[in-house]
């Protein structure tokens, strides 16, 4: 099986398991916004979303910037690109372990007509 670095991932999954934080990335990858603005649609307080983002920050998927009194997010493209990296690499690897399955079923079939 492939080889990779899982705390990483493991941290950028544990973060993405959160439908909160998975909200506050949905909303993110349209552009940066402030706490409040994540906050707003939210169910829950705003010292609850200062705890889920950084859990996104810790996860390398968000940074954020104060300025002033304001502070704002933006999301960390290069961490959702390793994500999709490790998927595609799951990908390949499972799309050759089927094209080698499909290659015996239809060499054993062949012989067995043959026979």
């Amino acid at each position: 099986m492939l080889q990779y670095d899982s705390k990483p991932l493991d941290l950028i999954f544990h973060a993405l398991s959160d439908a909160g934080r998975r909200a506050m990335v949905d909303r993110l990858s349209r552009g940066p916004a402030t706490v409040s603005d994540l906050a707003r649609p939210m169910p829950m307080t705003l010292s609850a979303v200062v705890q889920h983002l950084k859990i996104l920050e810790d996860a390398g998927l968000v940074k954020s910037e104060k300025m002033g009194r304001v502070r704002t997010c933006t999301l960390e493209m290069s961490a959702i690109a390793n994500v999709e990296r490790w998927i595609a690499e799951r990908t390949r690897f499972w799309e050759q372990q089927y094209d080698q399955l499909e290659a015996y079923l239809a060499d054993s079939a062949s012989k067995e007509n043959q026979e």
